[in-house]
């Protein structure tokens, strides 16, 4: 196979339901991280573009018909707009293989139809969401209402673009909120469709904005900007310090989800059949860019080797090529910086003492994907949980294992992180699977799965994996204002 060359793409902001250039007209480029191709020029976004888009959401929220529409009729707009999605599936996926550098296959196959999911679903539940009553005896009578909070800062991380951003989309529209997306600048280009997908849906100009530029910029613009009332915020730890800093001279609501560095954990009398294959899946889907990631393996000692060889083995016959290539299971790292970020942690496992098992190279990849951002699976054995590979969130297909003896040791070694957005577990001990769930300090455990979303359930972290929770209620209960009222019945 060649490189296939594609346009370049110009993409504009998307202010109040059109796409316009920045106000100082600079942009700035997006490459294929496979090939190093040019794939599209980007308007970047200045404070005064910012501050346009903010006031713009406000005056949509204040004066515009969103957020006093019945909740019929905005939930009517979202399921078109969830249509939508679906039918330029092909074009969504592409954009992101492009952008992300993750195969085509995985992402037209599930992501797609998961964005469009996330939008029907908030559609869906907030049509069966209702009030309470509380009656104080024959006198007074109390009822709830949920109301809209205002303007939304949406800002979304670049490892599953278009999927995390109608994570937050959903239930930000559905709640009668306006909102000014700010997507990873790395990846901007599936997000910048959302503006003239939900305008196309019949949602209202000014509702959905798209401020593409650096964080620096464009993200603490929005943190600071006035006219902001909350920001749900997907990325890591220490931007999310810098966000909340940001934040607080206005009092913003906010919800976070940030690092992860997971506990997988494979007791011994584990499904291997299932244990392994679903720890090569946590392990580098996306090439391990994935904040769920299960990137420390626990593995009890009586089974380690049985279990090593078998992974060993899946991780060495994973296909790492061109995202658009049928059968890639593993692209490139998504830039430079962050391959470079990567690939130090290699020098830092060596110095370490770990013992690497495969992997730490460069595929041999044909000429074309040559200045792509690739590396092998790699894999480690160490046994210094306390060490940097260990601890910290490498974000990349770097994994490493850790012997344990016992349930007391895993839970030691498990809960010695300063993350704890997620775990997994693999037993076929009923009693073992609870007792493990209840004592990691996680948001979500993963039992004989990973990866397995019900968008009912709260998802979010412990410790430094975040603040709040998405999902459900718990989405509706952070884009809407609980108000009660109070009636005199005498």
């Amino acid at each position: 196979m060649t490189s296939v060359k594609t346009d370049v793409k110009e993409i504009g902001l998307y202010i109040n339901g059109e796409y316009v250039p920045a106000s100082n007209k600079n942009t700035f480029d997006v490459m294929n991280p496979a090939t190093q191709e040019l794939i599209a020029r980007v308007s970047e976004a200045t404070e005064e573009d910012v501050d346009r888009a903010c006031r713009v959401a406000r005056d949509a929220f204040e004066n515009g018909p969103w957020r006093r529409m019945t909740v019929q009729e905005r939930a009517a707009k979202l399921r078109k707009m969830a249509d939508i999605i679906l039918e330029r599936k092909e074009e969504i996926a592409r954009y992101d293989a492009m952008d992300v550098g993750k195969p085509y296959e995985a992402t037209v196959g599930h992501e797609v139809a998961r964005a469009a999911h996330n939008i029907r679903f908030f559609a869906d539940f907030v049509e069966k969401q209702g009030g309470e009553t509380y009656p104080m005896g024959e006198e007074y009578i109390n009822y709830t209402r949920y109301e809209p909070v205002g303007v939304a800062a949406l800002i979304t991380p670049w490892n599953v673009p278009f999927m995390l951003t109608t994570w937050k989309l959903g239930p930000c529209l559905a709640g009668g909120n306006t909102a000014v997306i700010k997507p990873a600048e790395n990846t901007p280009l599936s997000v910048s469709l959302l503006g003239e997908i939900a305008k196309e849906a019949g949602i209202p100009d000014g509702v959905v904005n798209v401020v593409q530029g650096q964080g620096s910029v464009v993200g603490n613009a929005l943190s600071t900007h006035p006219e902001v009332d909350l920001i749900s915020f997907t990325g890591s730890t220490a931007t999310g310090k810098r966000i909340l800093k940001s934040g607080a001279d206005t009092l913003k609501k906010v919800s976070f989800e940030l690092g992860g560095k997971a506990a997988n954990i494979i007791f011994e009398d584990a499904d291997l059949e299932k244990a392994v294959p679903g720890s090569i899946r946590a392990a580098f889907m996306n090439s391990g860019q994935v904040c769920l990631a299960g990137s420390r393996i626990l593995v009890q000692r009586s089974i380690f080797n049985e279990f090593l060889e078998k992974f060993k083995e899946a991780a060495m016959a994973l296909k790492v090529g061109d995202p658009q290539e049928k059968g890639t299971d593993m692209g490139p790292l998504v830039s430079e910086d962050h391959y470079n970020k990567v690939t130090s942690y290699l020098e830092i496992a060596k110095e370490e003492g770990a013992e690497l098992v495969c992997g730490g190279k460069r595929p041999e990849l044909p000429e074309y994907l040559y200045k792509g951002f690739y590396l092998e699976p790699t894999v480690y054995i160490s046994n210094n949980p306390k060490s940097r590979i260990c601890q910290e969130e490498i974000f990349g297909p770097v994994v490493t294992l850790i012997p344990f003896d016992t349930e007391e040791e895993a839970l030691q070694i498990a809960n010695d992180t300063d993350y704890g957005l997620n775990g997994v577990v693999w037993t076929e001990n009923l009693q073992r699977a609870h007792r493990i769930s209840h004592h990691v300090r996680a948001g979500t455990i993963w039992v004989n799965c990973w990866f397995v979303r019900d968008l009912r359930a709260p998802f979010g972290g412990f410790k430094k994996s975040g603040i709040g929770r998405e999902g459900g209620h718990h989405s509706m209960e952070f884009f809407t204002e609980a108000k009660n009222i109070c009636i005199a019945l005498k």
